[in-house]
């Protein structure tokens, strides 16, 4: 799978790794309903540093189609809703 990380690049993680970045998801989501700006920030910073301690970095000359966008965590309550409609950052995936 890869996720990029909106403004810093791409990462090649394990489809494994989805069940974890999930639960940071919707904890995101969960702060969002909330309208609390400063956990939604939290857990997006969360979500990245997930992703950058569970993923192998892309070289910036190697672009793919990404399969997951990464906000970066100074992202606002009105940008958020507009990337959340629908199912959140990532998909729920039914487990194999």
């Amino acid at each position: 799978m890869i996720i990029r990380l909106m403004g810093e690049g791409q990462y090649r993680l394990d489809d494994d790794a989805v069940g974890e970045l999930n639960g940071i998801d919707n904890a995101a989501a969960a702060a969002l309903e909330r309208g609390d700006e400063e956990e939604l920030r939290a857990q997006l910073e969360r979500l990245a540093e997930r992703v950058r301690a569970l993923g192998q970095p892309l070289a910036d000359d190697e672009l793919h189609p990404s399969d997951l966008l990464v906000p970066p965590s100074d992202l606002s309550l009105d940008e958020a809703r507009e990337l959340f409609a629908g199912e959140g950052l990532i998909p729920d995936v039914p487990a194999r």
